[in-house]
């Protein structure tokens, strides 16, 4: 798995976690946090496709 698609996928996965940390304490703030899940997510999705797509030409 590329770098980019690791750091990405972390960085979703501590959005999720501050948006459930921040709607159990009653905060909309959790809303911006699942956004930017939403975008790593997808940045995940990309760089993980991009970095198959370049291992297979590399063959």
């Amino acid at each position: 798995m590329p770098r980019l698609a690791l750091y990405a996928l972390a960085v979703c996965l501590l959005a999720v976690a501050a948006a459930v940390v921040s709607f159990a304490q009653g905060s909309w703030l959790g809303v911006v946090w699942v956004l930017l899940a939403g975008l790593s997510s997808n940045m995940c999705w990309y760089y993980f496709k991009r970095g198959r797509v370049t291992q297979v030409q590399k063959r």
